[in-house]
């Protein structure tokens, strides 16, 4: 990534809540998000990138040690206690692409059923890591 900014895909609709993740390195975090996960990469500026993935928005930016936004040090795994929900349209094809690249699968491609009060919601899920430690589960 170069200190010029980079736009590729204007984002035209801003979701409501969008995830910026601090990272340990920025150029791994986006390989892995664009080449693997799929995300498309809407723009950047120096150490920071703002991507999408259908209507799923997110940030990365890379971790400094003078960030005014940390709230305490940054240690492995990051993003203790959270996981995140991304719908993806097609979760198997998603999944077999890591495994033919043997990322490490946190939780096995699974359905899963959820209940909201007599309904049952059943969707396709699995979840991985990414480089950082954060928790990411992608349905549909």
């Amino acid at each position: 990534m170069t200190a010029d900014n980079i736009s590729h895909v204007p984002v035209t609709d801003w979701a409501a809540l969008v995830p910026e993740l601090m990272v340990s390195d920025l150029a791994t975090s986006l390989d892995v998000y664009t080449r693997l996960f799929g995300f498309t990469v809407n723009y950047t500026r120096p150490g920071f990138a703002y991507l999408s993935l259908g209507r799923v928005q997110w940030m990365l930016e890379q971790a400094r040690p003078d960030k005014a936004w940390l709230t305490g040090p940054l240690e492995p795994p990051f993003g203790r206690g959270i996981n995140f929900q991304i719908s993806v349209p097609d979760v198997e094809a998603l999944y077999e692409r890591l495994e033919a690249e043997a990322y490490p699968i946190f939780v096995p491609l699974k359905t899963s059923v959820y209940e909201e009060g007599d309904t049952e919601h059943r969707q396709r899920e699995f979840l991985v890591l990414d480089p950082d430690g954060y928790l990411l589960r992608f349905t549909n």
